[in-house]
This record gives structure tokens, C-alpha cells and sequence, in this order.
């Protein structure tokens, strides 16, 4: 079970982040904690863990969270190739100069 400490620090601070905007997007949508967490097949504290940014939550948590809350579009564009911006760079770096017949 991965801890906060065995993580980078901007990715428990991306975390803690992640799970403050869904409490607070639960609260938007007056769903109560118990609420959320039937809809999740959780506990309600695994939904206060998932709320803290715990890393040790199941992901597919974090997804069936998102899907509910209606933010799952947002959710699945998270790593698009399209707007990976490095990879974007590295793969514009990575073309010829040249290009010669055969």
C-alpha cells in the first residue's frame, strides 16, 4: 500500500488537490457522504480517504467518482496524446532534417 511519503511531493499535493475539488464537487450536487459512497460500493471512509487525496485508493474508485459526479470527460482526456505537451516537443524534435528519395 503506497503511502503520501513514498510519493514525489507534487504528486501527493496533485492528490490532496484532486480529492478537495471532488468533496467539494460532491457538496455542489448536495450528495451526501453516505450518498457517495453507496453509489461507489465504498466505505464512507474510504470516499473521506479518496476526499484527502490517499494514494492508496483504488483508482477505479477515483473513475466511478468522476463518472458520478459527471466529470469522467475530463477524467479520460487526462493523459491524451493530444495535449501532452512534452510529448508533443520531443516528437517535433525527433524529426529528420531531410527527407531523401529512395
Amino acid at each position: 500500500m503506497p503511502s503520501s511519503s513514498s510519493l514525489p511531493l507534487p504528486a501527493a499535493r496533485a492528490l490532496r488537490k484532486l480529492g478537495r475539488d471532488l468533496a467539494v464537487a460532491r457538496r455542489k450536487r448536495r450528495i451526501s457522504t453516505a450518498d457517495m459512497a453507496s453509489r461507489l460500493f465504498v466505505s464512507r471512509d474510504t470516499l473521506w480517504r479518496l476526499e484527502k487525496g490517499d494514494p492508496s485508493v483504488a483508482i477505479g474508485t477515483l473513475a466511478t467518482a468522476t463518472f458520478i459526479l459527471q466529470l469522467h470527460e475530463r477524467f479520460n482526456s487526462l493523459a491524451s496524446p493530444a495535449s501532452d505537451d512534452l510529448g508533443l516537443s520531443l516528437e517535433e524534435e525527433r524529426l529528420p532534417q531531410r527527407i531523401r528519395r529512395s
